[in-house]
């Protein structure tokens, strides 16, 4: 029988390698990857940690706002942020706050990335996405029917969702 001396001295038990309560390094790298996308998407699209942590400061109603150094930590998969705090990029970023947390659940596979707004729904303008429309608009009228058709490719029938 093997004895552990931390057992002998304090009476507790041996430490173990991994808490599963604490998220893995590939945990944090996706969620890192998921949070960078929804940013991408954003209407304000914040360009690094310093303006991530503006932006969310300004819609954060927690008692502790976040500094750069923690907006860094999401940014670099090396942490992942408390619940309230996920809460709040989710609505801010507008997806799903398990898909940001966890990515898609298991039963999901076939949708990987948050579904696209109804139709009439309108998308916030942002200077990305009127670049991308006036350089769709400038296509001659079968070119313009390709770039809808590859949309509609990535997406799937939207309206039978």
């Amino acid at each position: 029988m093997e004895i552990n001396i931390a057992q002998l001295v304090v009476g507790v038990a041996p430490l173990e390698l991994h808490n599963p309560a604490m998220p893995t390094a590939e945990e944090k790298a996706a969620f890192t990857e998921r949070l960078q996308f929804a940013m991408r998407r954003a209407p304000e699209t914040p360009q690094g940690p310093t303006e991530l942590a503006l932006h969310f400061n300004l819609r954060y109603r927690g008692a502790h706002p976040i500094s750069p150094q923690t907006a860094h930590k999401w940014l670099s998969g090396r942490t992942i942020p408390t619940a309230d705090k996920l809460q709040t990029l989710a609505e801010w970023l507008d997806v799903d706050l398990h898909w940001l947390h966890y990515g898609p659940p298991p039963g999901d596979a076939k949708r990987t990335v948050p579904k696209p707004r109804a139709r009439g729904e309108k998308y916030p303008l942002s200077p990305e996405a009127l670049e991308l429309a006036s350089k769709i608009e400038a296509l001659t009228p079968h070119h313009r029917y390709l770039v809808q058709e590859l949309i509609s490719q990535f997406y799937g029938d939207a309206d039978k969702d």
